[in-house]
């Protein structure tokens, strides 16, 4: 897909389509989105955080006078774009993770989700899952149709996204099929790593069982109907769960991960000729391009004291050993073109033993040649959903 922003700069450009994609959901305008990015110069975090919170800000007043003069409709559409666009903001300065700015504009994106979420109706509630000696914060959709257990997603996303951002990549489209919906955060993600500290766990069997333990209890769930998808790193996360729990009746990686080592290995060898005395290959990552949000990031969700540690701790995050092999629940497999990931759902598919195994490619003709398809949403769930539906035979 041609770029109309950021000729320049990647990480730029693919963080702006991707909060122009949810506007399918609610989450952007594209006046808005278009208006502000314009405004930045490639590679300036400073510009970028202050638009995008000056934006951000602009939309929560509205939501704000809207919601104290009864309109609720408006007040839920502005709280949902203005979460959005505070998560936008702090999405790069994610090397001072645990400062002020961060964690206000993180903060506010909650807050004003959670605003949005108490004026849909039947009201998104917020929840607490029991996990070790702590809790899993998560949103339950009920389904909007049909009465008595209901077929029911779980879902989360990966490396960077939040469990208020899920709304607008997939939650959305499940509950307009009539799905009970779970959209839940992990270690390593969200708000448990901004609030709690806890950094991400490669063995992610560990997670999950007590997310089903929570669901499988409760009276509005079918328990022989659980479907289960994970985004950008929730590819490997959500596969390497199945393999290990049995009551997943299907599970979606969205897009398909074997070796989230390997991604990040590779790129690191690559640069390892442009080190300068005394540096790594992932020195020189977390100086260059993309690495330079993506490798504090990683320092921060990884529980990593250093750039050479993060690309150690990722080295675990791998289907590889037989892990893959182990799943046998139906599995669909979503293909992702973006160039980091080129290859890694094909290697995921063919390790696969099960039988009921379903590869799903998207073209770039399609506007869909995006991580996780990013601006092709309406696209994508269409296919992922049609398939959860013949899988869990449930139609709204």
């Amino acid at each position: 897909m041609r770029r109309i922003l950021f000729e320049n700069d990647d990480t730029f450009w693919e963080q702006t389509n991707r909060c122009l994609s949810h506007a399918t959901a609610g989450g952007a305008d594209s006046g808005e989105v278009i208006t502000t990015a314009s405004r930045i110069p490639d590679g300036d975090f400073e510009a970028w955080y202050n638009e995008w919170l000056r934006l951000a800000d602009r939309i929560a007043g509205g939501a704000d006078r809207s919601l104290a003069g009864g309109h609720r409709v408006s007040a839920r559409n502005a709280s949902l774009r203005a979460s959005n666009y505070y998560r936008q903001a702090h999405f790069v300065l994610h090397a001072e993770a645990t400062g002020p700015r961060v964690t206000h504009a993180a903060e506010r994106s909650i807050a004003y989700f959670e605003q949005a979420a108490s004026l849909f109706d039947p009201v998104i509630e917020a929840v607490e899952i029991p996990y070790e000696d702590t809790t899993l914060p998560g949103y339950w959709y009920p389904a909007r149709y049909g009465s008595g257990p209901r077929p029911t997603i779980i879902m989360h996303g990966g490396f960077d996204s939040t469990a208020e951002e899920q709304h607008f990549w997939s939650a959305t489209a499940a509950w307009d099929r009539g799905y009970n919906v779970l959209s839940f955060e992990g270690p390593g993600q969200g708000k448990v790593i901004l609030r709690q500290g806890i950094p991400f766990r490669h063995d992610w069997e560990n997670v999950i069982g007590p997310v089903v333990d929570w669901l499988v209890e409760r009276p509005d769930v079918d328990a022989g109907k659980i479907g289960y998808t994970g985004l950008s790193l929730g590819g490997y996360l959500a596969p390497r769960a199945a393999a290990f729990e049995s009551r997943i009746a299907a599970v979606v990686a969205h897009d398909g991960l074997y070796d989230f080592g390997t991604v990040i290995g590779n790129v690191v060898e690559a640069l390892g000729a442009h080190a300068e005395d005394g540096e790594t290959g992932a020195d020189v990552f977390a100086r260059t391009g993309q690495g330079r949000w993506a490798v504090p990031h990683g320092m921060w969700v990884m529980g990593a004291g250093s750039p050479q540690e993060f690309v150690e701790k990722v080295g675990e995050f791998s289907l590889a050993g037989g892990v893959a092999e182990k799943i046998d629940c139906p599995i669909l497999v979503v293909e992702d073109q973006a160039p980091l990931f080129v290859g890694q759902a094909r290697t995921l598919f063919d390790h696969l033993t099960t039988q009921n195994k379903t590869y799903l490619a998207f073209g770039e003709d399609e506007g869909a040649g995006a991580h996780c398809h990013a601006g092709a949403l309406f696209l994508a769930n269409a296919r992922i959903y049609d398939w959860l539906d013949d899988v869990l035979d449930h139609r709204a």
